[in-house]
């Protein structure tokens, strides 16, 4: 037998479909027979049809393949179009997922972004909402009881970027006419520097924004660092963990001038749901209760929710003795919300919160990849990310059936399964060491089996 070499070699000019044949990715499978069975490229087809032309024009990229697309953004933990136009052209299994044949090319990343600019927001909201309404035919949606929480996006913008909005100067030629105002004429660049420490007030989003991305505000993140971004706000349902809404909205904003806005997306999300599920509907209640920590405690914000039919478990700081000159409203309101949260129920749904609300921001943000994005704008984000989430109430679903909810579960499962293996060998092994083996235990027989044995 001669030695096969790796270069060198002539390629065949032809080679058959069969021979490009991968096995295809058992997940991927299972996630491709659960969309079909629900209709779902039927059903973006329908609702992307008003973007194409009807009868002229060259074949553009197939609604189903460009959700399917940016599903792969949370499957995979990929964060960029660039990222996922690469992973998809070279994976058979992603090729066979997408439904892209071998005759033809994935989509590259500048047809995902030119289709994401042709579909619009609103579609993009449905898309999510038919997600919801499987997830409510699977049993998966409950939606009595409601938690939110947000957190910050770094946006794809610099601090470099920034210019006054008075007269448009860079923040690089601010600081040196300070510097010549304070009698440095030729300002180096450790100068400015040390300047900038100096000053007492940084940046206001008032005096400062970025031209590239005039929604990005400066934010002040969760390690410390200040940095241009976008503030995601999630509600979801503490039942079953699914996320029943998203919504983007400036990081300059605080808690207590969102909740509301992202409450109201939640339940009309889940009527949305409902009518998509249609009689394989499963649930029951309406939306009552709402869950939040201390950062959205507020007089008027528990009044309002209180006066909508909100029944609220907000965490309230310490505040110390508070007044309520002609606020006796605010008042029952807070003190009823008090109460209610310091109950057995309330105790639970904190705790519930702490587990619940944080895990889809960990599975979407930081396995997920969208920590920081790579997109402008917030009617662009907001594309991505309502995707994106979809996504990870698919693998709610996908967990629920078939008990894995991502691909890489798999591997996952097989390392845990190795490691209690190894845990339970290394374990019997110091015990034979620390104990010697084990005391072989004789059988004793009664006197009269003795008598007969002899």
């Amino acid at each position: 037998m001669a030695m096969g070499k790796r270069e060198g070699e002539q390629e065949d000019l032809f080679v058959t479909h069969q021979q490009l044949r991968s096995q295809s990715h058992p997940f991927y499978r299972a996630v491709n027979r659960v969309l079909a069975d629900e209709g779902f490229d039927p059903y973006v087809e329908r609702l992307c049809s008003k973007f194409y032309a009807r009868r002229m024009g060259r074949p553009g990229l197939a609604p189903g393949i460009y959700f399917r697309s940016l599903l792969l953004g949370f499957f995979e933990g990929i964060d960029s179009e660039r990222g996922i136009a690469w992973r998809a052209s070279d994976s058979l299994s992603l090729r066979d997922f997408l439904g892209v044949p071998a005759s033809k090319l994935t989509p590259d990343h500048s047809t995902i972004s030119r289709t994401r600019r042709l579909i619009d927001l609103e579609t993009h909201q449905a898309v999510f909402t038919w997600v919801l309404g499987v997830l409510d035919g699977a049993g998966l949606i409950k939606g009595k009881t409601i938690g939110v929480d947000a957190t910050t996006l770094e946006a794809n913008a610099a601090m470099r970027s920034i210019v006054r909005r008075d007269d448009g100067r860079t923040y690089q030629t601010f600081l040196e006419d300070l510097a010549k105002a304070s009698g440095i004429e030729t300002p180096t660049r450790e100068d400015l520097a040390r300047l900038d420490r100096k000053r007492k007030k940084k940046g206001s989003n008032d005096d400062w924004f970025n031209p590239n991305d005039p929604d990005a505000k400066l934010t002040k993140m969760k390690d410390g660092r200040t940095h241009l971004a976008h503030k995601e706000e999630h509600a979801v349902d503490l039942d079953t963990g699914a996320v029943v809404a998203v919504t983007i909205v400036a990081a300059s904003a605080g808690d207590t001038a969102t909740i509301e806005g992202t409450l109201d997306a939640a339940v009309q999300n889940l009527d949305d749901a409902r009518e998509v599920a249609g009689v394989k509907s499963q649930r029951e209640g309406e939306p009552e209760e709402a869950v939040a920590d201390k950062g959205y405690h507020s007089r008027m914000v528990l009044l309002s929710l209180q006066r909508t039919g909100w029944r609220t478990y907000i965490a309230e700081p310490q505040r110390g003795r508070q007044k309520w000159p002609d606020q006796r409203a605010e008042r029952a309101a807070v003190y009823a919300n008090r109460r209610r949260k310091n109950g057995h129920r309330g105790l639970a749904l904190m705790r519930l919160r702490g587990e619940l609300i944080e895990r889809p921001f960990a599975h979407a943000l930081e396995t997920g990849g969208m920590r920081r994005t790579h997109l402008r704008h917030q009617e662009n984000i907001a594309k991505r990310l309502l995707v994106h989430v979809a996504g990870l109430n698919l693998a709610l679903l996908m967990r629920t059936r078939f008990g894995v909810g991502k691909p890489r579960c798999l591997q996952g499962r097989a390392a845990a399964l190795r490691a209690a293996i190894v845990a339970l060998l290394r374990w019997l092994r110091d015990s034979w060491q620390q104990f010697g083996p084990p005391i072989r235990v004789e059988p004793v027989c009664p006197p009269a089996v003795a008598h007969v044995a002899a």
